[in-house]
C-alpha cells in the first residue's frame, strides 16, 4: 500500500471507532472506486491501544468484501466487542490517546513445518477441532519469542490447548503475513 491508501484505511478505522464509542452508525468514507488495494478482499486485523496498552484487536483471516468495509466493521468491533474488555470499554475522553494499527493479511497457508515461520515476519494460527488461537506477526518481535515460544504461547494462552499442541499432525498450523502501519488518533 502506498502512503495515500494507508491513510484513507486509518481515517476509516478512526471514523468507525470513534462512532462506536459514541454509540453512532459509523460514517461511510469516501473511497476511490477504481482503487484495487482499498477494494481487495482480504483479511485484517485493527489493533487499539492506550498509551501502549492494549484496549482491543479483532480481526478476520479472509473476507468477501472490500478491505475499506472489512477494516470498518473490525475498527467497530475492536473498540466495542473484544471481550477482554467489555467490562472496561473505551471511554470517548481517550480516543485521542488512542493508537490504531491495521494489519492487513496474505492468504492463510498451511504448514507442515511449523518451526519454518519466521518470528516477527509470520503470524499463526493454530487449530484443533474448536480449539483456535492466532497471533499476528509482531506479537513475536513486542515479546522477544522464538519460533518455538510463539507456537506454544500460541496454543496454551490463545487456543487453550497444550503448550506442545502445535507438534501433532492433527494439529492444523497456518502462517500468514501481515502488512503493518498505524498512527496515533490526534495525528489522523
Amino acid at each position: 500500500m502506498n502512503h495515500e491508501q494507508r491513510q484513507i484505511v486509518l481515517r476509516i478505522a478512526r471514523q468507525a471507532v470513534e462512532a462506536a464509542v459514541g454509540g453512532a452508525a459509523s460514517p461511510l468514507a469516501e473511497v476511490p472506486a477504481d482503487d484495487p488495494v482499498l477494494n481487495a478482499h482480504c483479511g485484517c486485523f485493527v489493533t487499539l491501544k492506550n498509551r501502549g496498552r492494549l484496549r482491543g484487536c479483532i480481526g478476520r483471516f479472509t473476507a468477501d468484501q472490500p478491505l475499506t468495509q472489512v477494516v470498518a466493521e473490525m475498527a467497530r468491533a475492536s473498540a466495542t466487542e473484544d471481550p477482554r474488555f467489555l467490562g472496561d470499554p473505551i471511554a470517548p475522553a481517550e480516543l485521542d490517546d488512542l493508537d490504531v494499527e491495521i494489519s492487513v493479511l496474505s492468504p492463510l497457508k498451511r504448514t507442515n513445518d511449523p518451526l519454518s515461520l519466521r518470528p516477527g515476519i509470520d503470524g499463526i494460527y493454530i487449530k484443533r477441532g474448536c480449539a483456535s488461537g492466532c497471533f499476528l506477526p509482531q506479537v513475536a518481535t513486542e515479546t522477544g519469542w522464538n519460533a518455538e515460544e510463539f507456537l506454544s504461547y500460541c496454543c496454551a494462552h490463545k487456543a487453550g490447548l497444550a503448550a506442545d499442541a502445535w507438534k501433532d499432525p492433527k494439529t492444523e498450523v497456518f502462517l500468514f503475513t501481515a502488512e503493518v502501519f498505524g498512527a496515533r488518533f490526534k495525528d489522523l
